[in-house]
């Protein structure tokens, strides 16, 4: 997960393409988590999740939080976010 995620909605597809990137299925991963499949599910979608769930799901894959200064978005990053919410 090098791309630095400054919303819940940019962790989705990292987390996606990291369980794939594994050779996990959906359920594979929440069986290693401990964590039912639905978690799975939503964490992907982009939906809330706990901050435990989140951690149990990432330790599931091998993978650790970092917490690092965020600064401001860059202007291309606002809009292209403003862009996505247009949709």
């Amino acid at each position: 997960m090098a791309d630095k995620i400054r919303i819940l909605s940019d962790l989705a597809p990292q987390v996606k393409t990291q369980r794939e990137s594994a050779g996990l299925s959906k359920t594979e991963l929440a069986q290693r988590a401990g964590k039912v499949r639905e978690v799975i599910y939503r964490l992907e979608s982009g939906e809330d999740v706990t901050v435990s769930s989140l951690l149990a799901v990432l330790g599931g894959m091998g993978l650790a939080l970092q917490i690092v200064k965020a600064g401001l978005p860059t202007m291309q990053e606002v809009a292209a976010r403003f862009a996505e919410d247009e949709e």
